[in-house]
């Protein structure tokens, strides 16, 4: 009941060798024998349960051992049920109110390897995705049988760690949870890579469609598109791939497996995204041209600049609904700061440098214009807080 493994220790002196090793004993003692979890599990598991992982200890040890090590660890509280395998009836048998209890419990005791696979198949069959963690031999069939075999590399024998999809180098349940984190930092990070190109590439088609439509100047021309996708796309969108992910990703419930990169959120931000880009570049080529009189060079070299640095603030866009604006995973992000800094370089060299501007068919602004590039450029920054500040008030409201 302490957690203690408990040995009986007997002695015998044997006359002659052949005799039976088992027989005429005479009790010793008792050994109690602990392994003390460690110290962080307590954390990590405080931590599944703030991401919406449930966590279930499936053992061979007596029911009493169990709970202890429940408690110890934090994982249930002392008065948590504790179910027996030999009160585990087969999986097709089960009724209702018997499934829905194997379901909700978080300790079982003196569990078989056969009913290992029963539960695992019990979660998965309710439409659950099941990590299983082991180290012996008995536990390479349920390993195998999981969505997510996790063995143990220091401690596991060869067979379980073949059986598994992950091994586990120190043998730490925490590091678990530090593999759920990352791995919803690499899809969040997807998400806004894929999220940030659709959206500058759906702004240039929009620009360029709707003045086609118009008849009017071009705002965009062919090799200024190019060197928009060449440059202020690909620097800042590598940039976000390798963000650590947001402060809040493990306190979110797990999405949906069959939930695709981008939902429909998604695509209602790119579009809405596409027109504010639409809007604020139309608008400073036509400041340029008929409210500061520009030439047409001038004016397109306006609207390049105002697309340009507009899809470069547009990165900001990028973070979480609900995080701070100044202080999120993005504007913690080095890399994104280093984009930044090397696509504005190279903006400004295009407009510049002699060989590549005339290759680019722009000229270097005057004051006015770099005003006016940069009032236009900020529109669709603004327009990103407005949408993740109605999308936050949308994700908040209570429901009846």
């Amino acid at each position: 009941a302490a957690g203690f493994r408990v040995l009986a220790v007997a002695r015998r002196e044997a006359e002659r060798p052949d005799e039976p090793p088992y027989e005429r004993l005479t009790f010793v003692g008792l050994f109690g024998l602990t392994d003390p979890p460690r110290m962080e599990v307590r954390d990590a598991l405080a931590a599944c349960r703030r991401a919406g992982v449930e966590v279930v200890m499936v053992t061979g040890d007596q029911a009493v051992t169990a709970r202890s090590i429940g408690v110890a660890v934090g994982l249930v509280e002392p008065d948590a049920e504790v179910i027996n395998g030999a009160d585990i009836p087969p999986i097709d048998t089960l009724d209702d109110g018997m499934r829905a209890r194997l379901l909700d419990a978080r300790l079982f005791a003196r569990v078989s390897p056969k009913q290992k696979l029963d539960l695992i198949e019990l979660h998965q069959r309710a439409g659950r995705i099941v990590a299983m963690t082991g180290d012996g031999v008995n536990d390479a069939p349920a390993l195998k049988k999981a969505d997510i075999g996790i063995a143990m590399g220091l401690h596991g024998t060869q067979v379980a760690q073949e059986a598994a999809g992950m091994v586990l180098k120190d043998d730490s349940f925490s590091t678990i949870v530090a593999a759920i984190e990352e791995g919803r930092a690499i899809f969040e990070n997807i998400r806004k890579f894929v999220r940030y190109l659709l959206s500058c590439n759906v702004s240039e088609v929009m620009v360029v469609g709707l003045a086609a439509m118009a008849g009017g100047t071009l705002p965009v021309l062919p090799l200024q598109i190019l060197f928009l996708n060449l440059v202020t796309d690909i620097f800042p969108a590598l940039a976000l791939g390798l963000g650590a992910g947001a402060y809040n990703v493990m306190r979110r419930k797990p999405r949906d497996p069959a939930e695709p990169v981008l939902v429909r959120a998604d695509w209602q931000a790119i579009a809405f995204y596409g027109v504010a880009f639409t809007l604020a570049v139309i608008g400073a080529l036509e400041i340029a041209q008929r409210g500061l009189g520009f030439s047409e060079q001038e004016a397109v070299t306006i609207s390049f600049l105002t697309l340009a640095f507009a899809q470069l603030w547009h990165v900001f866009n990028m973070r979480e609904t609900g995080t701070s604006v100044l202080r999120n995973e993005v504007t913690q992000n080095p890399y994104v700061w280093a984009a930044l800094a090397l696509c504005s370089g190279l903006t400004l060299a295009a407009v510049y440098i002699p060989p590549i501007a005339l290759a680019l068919k722009v000229a270097p602004p005057a004051l006015a214009g770099w005003g006016l590039v940069l009032a236009m450029s900020l529109v669709p920054l603004a327009a990103g807080q407005v949408w993740h500040a109605l999308r936050s008030r949308v994700s908040t409201r209570p429901t009846t």
